[in-house]
């Protein structure tokens, strides 16, 4: 009798599961993400009461121990040990050690290198003397690139031996800030820039004691990011990504798990057809950015990957992940989720760029299926830690008495939509920035840069879409000063001298003047909606040609030829 009442309350349960799933179709997949989640926030509860930190070098010096010989890098078809790391590493922080001043625990130094072993053993040499790194993006010139080293506030600066060429612009800037630039090679004909390769040959590769990280607490920095990257096991690294070798070396190195971004998927899918795509290990793909249709032909041409798209940033305090591969989702959501998650998606003027407040001054939701401001509450559990550097960059990604007095919300900027069944849809970026290559492109940072020639008098920079290429391109509308001529070749110069390819304006059209908005910001609703049809805009119109070095005039069989991807951006 009791055995046939388990196994009835056994079937009975089986029973419900099966009805709930019917009716919350991912209730499964809800709950196991869910309880992932909670394990790590467990965990980090644990580390906050026990105050012991345990970090990415903590991790790495694990696998040292467990697995010494195993290879932890591919580069170049060259393998490297987690031995063979560790040992260099060591050498590294031995050298900055012996310096004087030598380096210390809570010191900043920033890093611009490519994709080399020797990236990730500076990294772990510098974390092992407790010093915080800085990543710097390589494709950053100029002004821009010497803003992210000073707002680091590093005062110790490695380059990548084939990027010196890079740094000699502003060496004198970064001297200036007293900044010593350390070079990854054997010899510099650089003034007062020291040579860092041949040093750590000749230093020891005794480990430095452990009482160096003593001075790391769970808030201590730890790194600063300004462009992506990535952590794991066996890593395998290429100097640059070559889209024909990609699968080669999928299946040259046995890999299971690559990460993208939305324009590397694309440039995959625009290689010409070949037999046996599908003949590799690759079973999960992670990353952001991805288009709809891309994801769509992508799973079509390459296999069953599973796609893990997920939504988040890194001064942000909210995130999404698409666990279950619903196409074309940034994320989803559960009541689970929003238990420990919380956020809102709020009407927006797109015309004016603020979100819209009623007669009390208060934000209002949007419905389902609706377009709306992402944004999230800032508590003690939730905060927003912002950016390095200026304070006023971290108060103006903050809104304020946003559903009551008193409440806080970070604005994330940009739009999302919800769907009836959980789904988060990336929609577009609003305000000063938007994305070109996968990369943050600041308008206001373009605009100045065109703004310092002399024959422009104001610039107003937007980013516009074209059929067939994620993000959105450059694009400047520009007033000349009175009694001053455009130059196509003067300005192409500048611009490639001061800004990273990724930023250059490839359109330009010159106005009269510019519409303003009641608070005195250019509008851009228009401009982005023209984009750089010559069939709709009468004013001068020009397209970077870097075949000739210069701005052109744009015609409409350019225009069709951009449109009909014959011309490459």
């Amino acid at each position: 009798m009791l055995l046939s009442v388990a196994a009835a309350a056994v079937a009975g349960a089986i029973a419900l599961l099966f009805l709930l799933n019917l009716t919350f179709s991912c209730l499964c997949e809800d709950v196991r993400f869910v309880l992932r989640a909670s394990k790590f926030g467990l965990k980090l509860m644990k580390i906050y009461l026990t105050k012991r930190v345990l970090t990415v070098l903590d991790r790495f010096a694990q696998r040292v121990e467990a697995n010494p010989h195993k290879t932890f890098l591919l580069f170049e078809g060259r393998p490297y040990t987690y031995r063979a790391v560790d040992s260099r590493s060591n050498r590294v922080a031995q050298v900055f050690l012996q310096q004087q001043p030598g380096l210390r625990a809570g010191d900043t130094v920033a890093l611009l290198m490519n994709n080399e072993p020797d990236f990730v053993c500076v990294w772990f040499g510098l974390s092992k003397l407790g010093c915080a790194v800085a990543f710097l993006n390589t494709n950053l010139r100029t002004r821009s690139l010497l803003h992210c080293l000073v707002s680091s506030g590093a005062k110790t600066l490695v380059v990548g031996a084939d990027l010196v060429d890079i740094v000699e612009d502003i060496l004198t800037d970064i001297q200036n800030n007293n900044i010593s630039v350390w070079v990854m090679g054997k010899s510099c004909t650089l003034h007062e820039v020291n040579t860092l390769a041949d040093k750590v040959e000749e230093a020891p590769d005794s480990p430095v004691p452990g009482s160096w990280k003593s001075a790391i607490y769970l808030k201590s920095t730890f790194l600063y990011i300004f462009t992506s990257g990535t952590t794991g096991a066996t890593l395998v690294l290429k100097k640059k990504f070559s889209a024909s070798q990609f699968w080669n070396d999928c299946r040259k190195y046995n890999v299971t798990v690559v990460q993208y971004i939305g324009e590397l998927c694309r440039y995959l899918c625009n290689q010409p057809k070949i037999e046996g795509e599908k003949n590799h290990q690759v079973r999960m793909a992670v990353g952001n950015g991805i288009r709809t249709e891309v994801w769509k032909e992508f799973l079509e041409r390459f296999g069953n990957i599973k796609m893990c798209e997920f939504y988040g940033a890194t001064e942000g305090n909210i995130f999404f992940m698409n666990y279950t591969g619903k196409l074309g989702a940034v994320g989803r959501t559960s009541y689970l989720y929003k238990a420990f998650l919380s956020y809102r998606l709020v009407k927006y003027d797109a015309q004016k760029e603020t979100p819209i407040r009623n007669e009390q001054g208060r934000c209002e939701k949007v419905g389902k299926g609706e377009t709306g401001l992402l944004i999230s509450p800032v508590t003690k559990l939730n905060p927003f830690s912002g950016y390095a550097g200026s304070k006023k960059f971290s108060q103006q990604k903050l809104l304020e008495d946003v559903f009551k007095k008193g409440d806080l919300y970070f604005n994330t900027g940009d739009l999302m939509s919800e769907s009836q069944d959980g789904y988060i849809y990336f929609r577009d970026r609003i305000g000063d920035t938007f994305r070109w290559k996968g990369e943050n492109v600041a308008t206001t940072e373009v605009a100045e840069i065109i703004g310092m020639m002399d024959f422009v008098e104001e610039a107003n920079v937007y980013g516009v879409a074209i059929k067939g290429y994620e993000g959105r391109i450059g694009m400047a509308a520009i007033i000349l000063k009175p009694v001053q001529e455009f130059d196509g070749k003067k300005l192409y110069d500048h611009v490639v001298k001061y800004l990273p390819s990724y930023a250059y304006p490839r359109f330009l059209r010159i106005q009269e003047s510019m519409e303003m908005t009641g608070t005195f910001k250019r509008k851009k609703i228009n401009l982005v909606e023209e984009a750089f049809n010559p069939m709709i805009i009468t004013e001068p119109l020009y397209f970077l040609d870097p075949s000739v070095k210069s701005y052109i005039l744009m015609t409409e069989q350019i225009y069709n030829q951009i449109l009909s991807l014959k011309i490459k951006l």
